[in-house]
């Protein structure tokens, strides 16, 4: 059976005009997020081969599997963006059966994409664990998701039980809930608790796709990922890579976030396309914002001008030092207070750490109280020198990249805030408190 896609060339949808670099769920220039809104939200399984076909993969040829997504340049959309062949490769050469593991935790707060997936298309994703794991000789997956998500647990539930259902058991998946921290979805962590029970970030000499959980080999991989792969095997390589770019073919995920008017909207991007760009479309953005966050709460901010200007591609924004990470897009309207948005932020991630390790249980909190004391008018030029010392000390440090991701943020803010710092310094107090990017969950957003 031919799977029903439809090839990116109808500049509509639902009367919203958009471009082909843009999609959003329902559009059918789309691939993710391709097919319609269903009442129910997830497609069933049913639904879900009726338009794409069967999987139909050839389970006796797994080194075919590894060569197709190698050949796609697929790389992971959880934030790494390390190749997905190269984990294959590797577990396979590892010599014992490897584990695959779906990471849907998704504990970035203002991040939506892969949730999204899951309670859109989740038998989507559940093929791509099942490519993955026949290209490695493997026969179960677990899917790792966060406790404080019953709805994504019921969700994928409901899809696993709607596969058994059909009678193909080539695949077991099972579900495993850890601890609703957000250091808990590090990939280390993940192993942790699936092997000890304990979801605490660690630093191995090896990668985990060689020795994991057990000292078996391991991958792990987010939900964007997988479900790219789920694609690649239908329609092939040379189709994956004819979106984004060269250096990141594929087409990426993200979340819209901050001072526009639906904050938390998914879309998909088809091809490298200015910020300034999508918010025009997305985010109906008319003014220049004064700052974005890019990445997330560990990524970076960029000044409003220059992020108007930036390509959204993952291999470009990491080449000028802004990676895309999560896919998490936060933009800080004209008006509103960086700092503010910053020391809410960073109080946060001293909060969620898993207060194993120094830089985290002392050097975020200290982060956090003087950036408050900044945005506050309260802090001095020396405050402002112990807050880069901070971001100096905890980069790289330990068991994991949490106080890195912090001091990426730090430092950001220092450049980007600088103007607004020195108006601070003289006893400004600051009355808007920034964006408010969630920490809770909150519903996602399909109305577009």
């Amino acid at each position: 059976m031919t799977p029903a896609y439809r090839a990116p060339n109808d500049h509509t949808h639902e009367g919203l005009v958009v471009n082909d670099s843009v999609a959003f769920v329902g559009s059918v220039n789309a691939r993710l997020l391709a097919g319609p809104v269903y009442e129910s939200r997830a497609e069933t399984f049913v639904q879900h081969e009726a338009r794409l076909g069967p999987l139909g993969v050839d389970r006796s040829s797994p080194h075919r599997l590894r060569s197709l997504i190698g050949s796609a340049r697929l790389v992971g959309r959880g934030g790494g963006e390390f190749p997905l062949s190269t984990k294959l490769d590797a577990a396979t050469n590892a010599g014992a059966t490897p584990l695959v593991v779906v990471n849907a935790s998704e504990g970035e707060p203002a991040s939506k994409k892969d949730a999204a997936l899951l309670q859109l298309r989740p038998h989507l994703v559940l093929d791509g664990a099942e490519v993955v794991a026949m290209s490695v000789g493997s026969s179960d997956v677990t899917i790792y998701v966060h406790g404080g998500r019953p709805e994504l647990s019921r969700c994928i539930g409901q899809a696993i039980r709607e596969r058994n259902v059909s009678g193909d058991g080539a695949v077991t998946f099972r579900i495993v809930e850890g601890p609703s921290r957000y250091v808990a979805g590090e990939a280390g962590a993940v192993v942790s608790l699936l092997e000890r029970g304990v979801a605490l970030p660690r630093r191995k000499s090896v990668p985990l796709a060689v020795a994991g959980i057990a000292g078996q080999p391991t991958i792990v991989s987010n939900t964007e990922t997988y479900a790219h792969a789920a694609l690649i095997v239908r329609f092939g390589s040379k189709w994956f890579r004819e979106a984004g770019s060269v250096d990141t073919p594929g087409s990426t995920l993200l979340t819209i976030a901050g001072s526009v008017p639906t904050p938390g909207v998914v879309i998909e991007i088809l091809h490298p396309v200015t910020l300034g760009s999508i918010l025009a479309r997305v985010g109906e953005v008319s003014r220049r914002p004064r700052a974005v966050l890019l990445g997330g709460y560990a990524g970076v901010w960029i000044d409003g001008a220059t992020a108007l200007l930036a390509l959204i591609d993952r291999h470009w924004l990491r080449q000028v030092g802004a990676p895309l990470g999560c896919g998490v897009v936060g933009v800080l309207g004209d008006g509103l207070c960086g700092l503010a948005e910053t020391a809410r932020i960073l109080d946060w991630m001293a909060g969620e750490s898993s207060g194993q390790c120094g830089p985290c249980v002392t050097g975020l909190p200290a982060m956090a109280e003087i950036m408050f004391e900044l945005a506050d008018g309260r802090a001095s030029a020396r405050d402002v020198v112990t807050l880069q010392r901070l971001a100096v000390d905890v980069r790289g440090r330990g068991a994991c990249g949490h106080p890195t991701g912090a001091a990426n943020l730090l430092e950001s803010t220092l450049d980007v805030f600088s103007s607004e710092i020195r108006e601070h310094l003289r006893g400004r107090s600051c009355e808007a408190l920034g964006i408010g990017l969630p920490l809770p969950h909150e519903p996602i957003d399909v109305s577009q």
